[in-house]
């Protein structure tokens, strides 16, 4: 499965709320989804994001890969930070968006499966946190 990583200016991430019906129904999913046939992960990331999203990804870059076995099936996430796209994201499947910060993500409930992406994003963002603050004590 190809994910993306979509993150605004202030540095929020984009998910997306699982419909109720859906495996893992109701619980909140970083975009994406299934390679259709010979699809590349960066051609299906693409395809995925233009049909849930409304946007066209313009560059994006892989930065993750998680395996999982949940009991029934086991799935390979294929993860790229998307670095630039076209578009303003919407749900057009009805599904409800939302922008939240990676540090905000521990509070909702993810697949087990991106769990391993959630660490990573709050690791970094803390990380930018603490040389943003010796930065600042630096200067002052």
């Amino acid at each position: 499965m190809a994910v993306g990583i979509i993150r605004d200016s202030a540095g929020a991430v984009l998910i997306a709320r699982r419909p109720d019906r859906a495996h893992q129904g109701g619980l909140w999913e970083f975009p994406g989804g299934k390679m259709e046939g010979s699809e590349t992960a960066e051609a299906a990331l693409r395809r995925e994001l233009r049909e849930e999203l409304g946007i066209d990804v313009q560059s994006a870059e892989p930065w993750l890969q998680v395996r999982h076995a949940y009991t029934d099936k086991t799935v390979l996430l294929d993860v790229w930070r998307v670095t630039a796209y076209r578009g303003e994201p919407h749900g057009r499947e009805g599904q409800p968006l939302l922008w939240v910060r990676p540090t905000d993500m521990e509070t909702l409930a993810f697949p087990a499966a991106d769990a391993p992406i959630v660490a990573r994003l709050v690791e970094r963002d803390q990380i930018a946190q603490q040389a943003s603050s010796k930065a600042t004590s630096a200067v002052l």
